[in-house]
């Protein structure tokens, strides 16, 4: 009994490094940061508790970003300012979505900012200068600009279905790709490209190459996703409309609607 237990367990284990293989050698691990952090190294001390807290410590919200989506955002008012974004998304409900996004998709990544992801049905109820702040990824997806790496193809075009009429509301937060070593500025609003002409080819070639794919390849793969309608106050850089945060000293909406109560 206790030999077929360990013949099950070293059998489960070899099933998952299988699939780590399988993981890494198809959507990971091949892209580093922009930055190396400053900072010195970490002590030995300093591990030791890591690897106790990882073997130990409940991690549950973290272990529902499930799925990595790569592609590219500019800064809003910018659209030269370009740069490759590394999403691991969580699925909240039918409509919306979360993610976490990274510089890169090794142990060295450094954490950018976040995204967050409705659908047209949940977009319709925004107030129109909400609405100003978020972006459609109609082109990311028929472009075969947003890949999801490591996804067999057919699985990737049943989740480009869903994402190609969604919009996005995206903040930076550290902006590495500034060779900044620190967190430092103001977190900024991102926007995604609308048309052929505006991302940089180069930076699609460097990405397309590291992960194998082909945008025009996979652009073909999906030009049976209908094109969904983008709704007019989306996208808002398009017709000069640009916001960005800015830091104030004036007070913050926040304060008046979370005054602790007497």
């Amino acid at each position: 009994m206790i030999l077929d237990n360990i013949i099950r367990q070293v059998s489960r284990l070899s099933i998952t490094a299988c699939l780590l293989a399988l993981f890494y050698s198809c959507g990971g691990n091949n892209t580093s940061s922009n930055v190396e952090a400053k900072g010195g190294e970490k002590t030995g001390k300093d591990k030791m508790l890591e690897t106790g807290a990882d073997l130990i410590q409940d991690k549950t919200p973290l272990s529902t970003f499930n799925t990595y989506l790569d592609g590219f955002h500019f800064y809003n008012g910018n659209l030269h300012a370009q740069m490759e974004a590394h999403h691991y998304v969580s699925q909240l409900n039918n409509d919306m979505y979360q993610a976490i996004i990274f510089d890169g998709n090794g142990k060295d990544a450094k954490l950018m900012g976040v995204e967050y992801i409705i659908t047209a049905k949940l977009f319709k109820t925004l107030p129109e200068k909400e609405k100003l702040l978020w972006h459609s990824h109609h082109y990311e997806v028929k472009s075969g600009e947003l890949i999801a790496p490591g996804l067999p193809e057919k699985a990737e075009h049943e989740l480009m279905e869903k994402i190609v009429s969604t919009y996005g509301k995206t903040i930076h937060t550290w902006h590495t790709d500034q060779d900044r070593t620190l967190p430092m500025g103001m977190p900024m609003l991102m926007m995604g490209f609308t048309k052929e002409g505006q991302l940089n080819p180069a930076a699609v070639a460097d990405r397309d190459k590291r992960f194998n794919v082909s945008k025009e390849e996979k652009k073909r793969n999906r030009a049976d996703i209908p094109m969904p309608q983008v709704d007019p106050n989306a996208n808002a850089w398009e017709k000069g409309k640009v916001r960005q945060f800015i830091i104030t000293d004036q007070v913050d909406s926040a304060m008046n609607k979370h005054m602790m109560k007497p």
